[in-house]
């Protein structure tokens, strides 16, 4: 099945381009999960897709699994390029509406692909948490991507969806009964279990290398506004938790959370984009709770020091090497079938606002009985791939450098639960429930 062009292929506003997805990176890991669950949920009748990739004959392989696998697609188109070809990637993006990338470490291959999209004014979606370079693509294509129309939202798998989207639905909530937003948010990685695939240590390991030779990317780590507009990088928010703390929304003790550096710079820009509705002195959050009393104290102390002595061995030149060599698993690699099966997570906002009278709580749940680094990720990126297709969108930018929450917003919280996803939101009460 290849459709046909019914006018002129050049045509960057053309509707009817070959295809309405494709996914980039298809003979990756998660590249994979992403094609299988896009077969597996839709049909060739509802969804024109296309694999991409540098490897004709893995590509050629995933597709016959997957049409063997589902009664839906008697065929896939495939696309060959390369990650660091320009015209190549040209060549793919002007064929589609939308391009969902899962190849990494974006520091390395994403910029091409992304320089690509706004050119042909093709709608873009990654799962990237590279904040260094996400920074950049701000800087350098944010202005570029507003002028042609076209949105390029980084972070749309585990990093960011949950903690973007769930505060989107707290300060929504509080807006809608409140009249007014909560000052301040705070999300609680507050359970998972999943494992994790060589691609994403390997890109993790990139920011590492960026930071030890690049000192904007030094720079943009320790600034908590780096996300944000230029212009706008500065507010009273100091930036994430670092030691252990006793919580007081919730009377629990908490650990710093590993993916606050990227979760936390999200929600300032999404605040950013979106015209400041949660006003300029929002502040935000991510920890992990350990639990209440001496228990909880220890639990706490004991993730802060493993996430700092992972941190400072990743800082050192040489012993990040050897991690990379001898303790991450190869690129390609990641959880089998029945991990990323039973896998699951739940992550919680607590948005704390002043109404007219009394102060009031605002409590989001964003849970998955999924892998949430695969299992899940890979539905929230083919969500997020379809909120742009269909143009499902509550946000008033058709354009630039977003997030999930100003790019997308409510519609994909719609989508998520619709496939099971928990997604919740209400008044928490004194006891603690909505």
């Amino acid at each position: 099945m290849t459709p046909k062009y019914d006018s002129d292929p050049t045509d960057m506003s053309n509707t009817n381009r070959p295809y309405d997805i494709v996914v980039w990176g298809a003979t990756g890991f998660t590249g994979k999960l992403v094609s299988e669950y896009l077969t597996e949920q839709y049909t060739q009748d509802t969804v024109s897709l296309a694999l991409g990739g540098r490897s004709a004959d893995r590509l050629d392989s995933i597709v016959s699994e997957l049409t063997t696998q589902n009664k839906g697609w008697d065929s896939i188109p495939t696309v060959i390029g390369d990650a660091t070809d320009q015209e190549s990637l040209r060549e793919i993006t002007q064929d589609t509406q939308v391009i969902c990338t899962t190849v990494g470490p974006y520091t390395k291959y994403g910029t091409p692909l992304v320089e690509a999209c706004i050119e042909t004014q093709t709608e873009y979606c990654d799962l990237t948490g590279e904040i260094n370079w996400v920074r950049e693509m701000i800087d350098r294509f944010h202005d570029a991507a507003v002028n042609a129309n076209t949105r390029i939202i980084h972070s749309c798998g585990f990093d960011s969806v949950p903690a973007d989207i769930g505060t989107l639905l707290v300060q929504s909530f509080a807006i809608e009964n409140f009249d007014t937003h909560c000052e301040m948010v705070r999300i609680y990685l507050e359970e998972g279990n999943g494992g994790v695939s060589g691609g994403t240590l390997a890109s993790f390991a990139e920011l590492f290398d960026a930071a030890s030779d690049d000192q904007v990317t030094r720079q943009t780590l320790q600034d908590p506004y780096s996300l944000a507009p230029p212009g706008e990088r500065d507010g009273i928010d100091a930036g994430g938790q670092r030691l252990p703390r006793s919580d007081q929304l919730r009377s629990v003790w908490t650990a710093p959370s590993p993916m606050a550096p990227i979760n936390e710079r999200v929600l300032r820009r999404s605040n950013a984009l979106l015209g400041y509705p949660w006003g300029r002195e929002f502040r935000c959050t991510e920890v992990i709770p350990t639990g209440s009393g001496i228990g909880g104290a220890i639990g706490a102390s004991i993730v802060a020091g493993g996430i700092g002595l992972f941190t400072t061995a990743m800082s050192i030149d040489t012993v990040r090497s050897g991690i990379r060599q001898f303790v991450f698993p190869d690129p390609g690699d990641g959880p089998t079938k029945k991990q990323i099966e039973n896998g699951y997570f739940t992550v919680r906002a607590l948005g704390r606002g002043t109404g007219t009278d009394d102060p009031f709580t605002i409590e989001a749940e964003f849970s998955s009985k999924l892998d949430p680094g695969y299992g899940s990720t890979a539905r929230m990126l083919a969500e997020s791939a379809l909120c742009l297709l269909r143009n499902e969108t509550n946000s008033s930018l058709s354009g630039g450098v977003l997030t999930p929450a100003s790019g997308i917003g409510e519609p994909l919280a719609t989508r998520l639960r619709n496939i099971g996803f928990t997604i919740t939101v209400g008044e928490r009460t004194e006891s603690g429930s909505s």
